[in-house]
């Protein structure tokens, strides 16, 4: 089997560097963020990025977990008659605050829906 790496620790971090950077840009600081990491890998990277803008920003980023399993509308698709369910942790409010949502890949989008959705229901 042949490997090929895409990124090395180094080309990562500088990625989720530049990610804080963005967010920080686009939202013109961090006072009013929630970083909302989805299950599994998403939550990983979700940490990381919090943890950039803390660096940044000299204040905590408040972080979230959510499993979107029972939102998504693909499960008999994947061949998952049970999905496996994770915990979701939003120990914060997120009304009036600006959610970013962080996966660890984005391909149709499905996963992204289904966590806009899972908020939606969550308030």
């Amino acid at each position: 089997m042949v490997e090929r790496q895409i990124m090395n620790r180094e080309d990562v971090r500088r990625a989720l560097t530049r990610v804080a950077h963005e967010i920080l840009e686009r939202n013109r600081g961090a006072g009013d963020l929630v970083i909302v990491g989805i299950h599994t890998r998403g939550v990983h990277l979700a940490r990381r990025i919090a943890a950039n803008l803390a660096e940044f920003e000299g204040i905590d980023v408040p972080v979230a977990t959510l499993d979107v399993s029972l939102y998504r509308d693909d499960l008999r698709a994947r061949g998952q008659s049970q999905p496996r369910v994770q915990p979701t942790d939003i120990p914060m409010g997120i009304q009036g605050k600006r959610v970013v949502l962080v996966d660890d890949v984005l391909y149709t989008g499905r996963t992204i829906r289904a966590a806009m959705d899972a908020l939606v229901d969550f308030g």
